[in-house]
């Protein structure tokens, strides 16, 4: 717990974002200071927790500890972040609005943003992961290892991004989907660990059994845990992202029957305005009727 390890590619990456995101605060006045906190506090914060302490010191060492490596930077860094709605942000700040909106609402966006494409890629990235030859290759490549990092958190950032439609997007879904893909997608993260956990691979046995580690849990025993960690771990931090998601559904739907509420006051505003006034015992039903008989 007391070995930390210095992780130029993720200070130098913290820096440049924590830079850019300042930049634009003092751009526009006003900024809610919650999606600040959600920005530095959850997303640059927890990428640099699972960097420079231990997690990085024995990331290379221990498969548990990449474990927990991997579920920060794939689901809680990128919801921090996506949290921080940095798009809106740079786009309140960015004196050349028409060129971020043409990037926003281009195919490529329309492409990532669709549901059913993001949830593929994130459920496939840590399967591709463990169970080819990408894990071991990042054990034994620094390079590689700093570019996998990257992408995960690129990966679920633009996973986040889609599903909280914080950011401008080139299409607005119904947050139910996103709730109901969730849900779906409990099962492929239980499916990763049951594998991993009850499966006769040991992934990267040469690698680690090169290392000659004589302290710790087995290599088997590592996995085990490891597998709990991606299993347990990765539907824990999903749930502050449920509750987003409700969350939001709620406000939606608040501003929803507000602005279907204002549109009939209007309505019952523009009739009283065209029928003409009627003195008070013409709307009573039963002196009404012996009016009209009258």
């Amino acid at each position: 717990m007391t070995t930390w390890t210095p992780d130029a590619v993720s200070l130098v990456l913290a820096i440049a974002l924590g830079a850019g995101y300042l930049w634009a605060l003092r751009r526009v006045p006003g900024w809610p200071l919650a999606r600040s906190a959600a920005f530095f506090g959850v997303g640059l914060g927890s990428m640099l927790l699972v960097s420079v302490t231990f997690v990085g010191a024995y990331d290379d060492v221990l498969f548990w500890v990449r474990a927990v490596q991997v579920i920060v930077l794939l689901m809680i860094t990128p919801f921090g972040l996506a949290m921080g709605a940095p798009l809106t942000l740079l786009r309140e700040a960015c004196e050349n609005k028409a060129k971020l909106d043409r990037v926003l609402n281009g195919k490529v966006a329309h492409l990532l943003t669709y549901p059913p494409i993001g949830s593929v890629i994130l459920l496939a990235t840590p399967w591709l992961l463990y169970f080819t030859g990408w894990y071991e290759a990042i054990l034994r490549n620094g390079g590689l290892d700093a570019l996998s990092r990257l992408a995960l958190v690129v990966i679920g950032f633009v996973y986040f991004y889609g599903r909280l439609q914080i950011d401008p997007m080139p299409r607005k879904y119904p947050h139910l989907i996103a709730v109901a893909i969730t849900f779906v997608e409990v099962v492929f993260d239980a499916g990763l660990g049951l594998v991993l956990w009850l499966g006769p691979l040991v992934v990267a046995a040469a690698y680690y059994t090169a290392l000659g580690r004589t302290w710790g849990p087995s290599l088997r025993m590592d996995q085990i845990i490891g597998a709990g960690v991606l299993w347990i771990g990765g539907d824990l931090a999903g749930l502050p992202f449920l509750a987003a998601l409700f969350r939001r559904m709620i406000s939606d739907d608040a501003k929803d029957a507000a602005k279907v509420d204002q549109q009939l006051d209007e309505a019952e505003e523009v009739q009283a305005e065209e029928e003409p006034t009627r003195l008070w015992w013409e709307t009573n039903p039963e002196l009404s009727e012996r009016f009209r008989r009258s």
